[in-house]
């Protein structure tokens, strides 16, 4: 959802979801990847591909710079996030000054995951008297500044705390997802069309209530796209058809109809 929102957003900002500068902060755990993001020194490997974050703003000036599960970063990582907020310029390693003030800071984080597996299976709910999502706001607002430092939380503009997604959000997140395959499958002259009860049991299977969504990716790739693929290179779906996917007996059933009129 935190990624999908910085997604989003870029695209309302800047017209375009490649205005996402994404850089996951598990890359930049020991001290010395830090230097990465501005350019490796004179002298030592990658100094002349610049830094992976200034020369990307440098290209790209307008964008969402989205640093992901920031509390994974080494701690040089804030010292240069603080001059970003409070400068709006880093110098990269050419010397060269770029300038952020055109760009939107977003950080994420996943210190809630300690709350959510205390929760129920599907998150929380408003009627939760022992963990409701005004409790959890405060927990998790005092989680904050146990792990990151006064100076560093007073330069953010707001924080945002994620409701815990529940199954119905899920479904609702495997809809864009099927669309998108949808398009995929478009291009190669066919159309997929799956039951809702299908829908529900591909949800079902990419759901946890700690990792909330990202497990879908990987529930589609395994239940679809792998059987869909395999299906494909057999020469079994033809051109114009329709695909229509169904649950039987707590299985995935694919059924083509070659009728179909391709919508493409």
């Amino acid at each position: 959802g935190k990624t999908e929102l910085a997604k989003v957003l870029s695209e309302f900002m800047f017209g375009d979801r490649d205005s996402l500068i994404r850089l996951d902060m598990s890359e930049y755990m020991e001290k010395f990847n830090v230097s990465r993001l501005t350019g490796a020194p004179p002298g030592y490997v990658g100094y002349e591909e610049g830094g992976q974050l200034t020369e990307k703003v440098r290209r790209k000036p307008y964008s969402v710079v989205l640093f992901d599960e920031i509390e994974k970063a080494n701690q040089d990582i804030y010292h240069l996030l603080l001059q970003i907020m409070d400068d709006g310029r880093l110098t990269d390693s050419y010397g060269r000054v770029v300038d952020f003030k055109n760009t939107v800071i977003i950080l994420t984080s996943n210190i809630s995951s300690r709350m959510l597996e205390k929760g129920t299976s599907l998150g929380f709910h408003k009627d939760d008297d022992e963990l409701n999502y005004d409790k959890m706001q405060k927990e998790l607002k005092q989680d904050l500044k146990k792990t990151f430092n006064p100076e560093f939380l007073n330069r953010l503009s707001e924080t945002v705390v994620f409701r815990p997604l529940e199954l119905e959000n899920i479904v609702s997140i495997l809809d864009v997802q099927l669309q998108a395959l949808n398009e995929q499958l478009i291009q190669q002259g066919l159309t997929l069309d799956v039951s809702d009860g299908a829908k529900r049991w591909i949800a079902e299977k990419g759901f946890d209530a700690t990792f909330g969504a990202r497990p879908l990716k990987r529930a589609i790739q395994k239940h679809l796209e792998d059987v869909l693929s395999d299906e494909m290179l057999k020469g079994r779906f033809k051109d114009g058809g329709l695909i229509e996917v169904s649950l039987q007996d707590d299985s995935l059933v694919f059924v083509e109809k070659t009728d179909a009129v391709n919508v493409g």
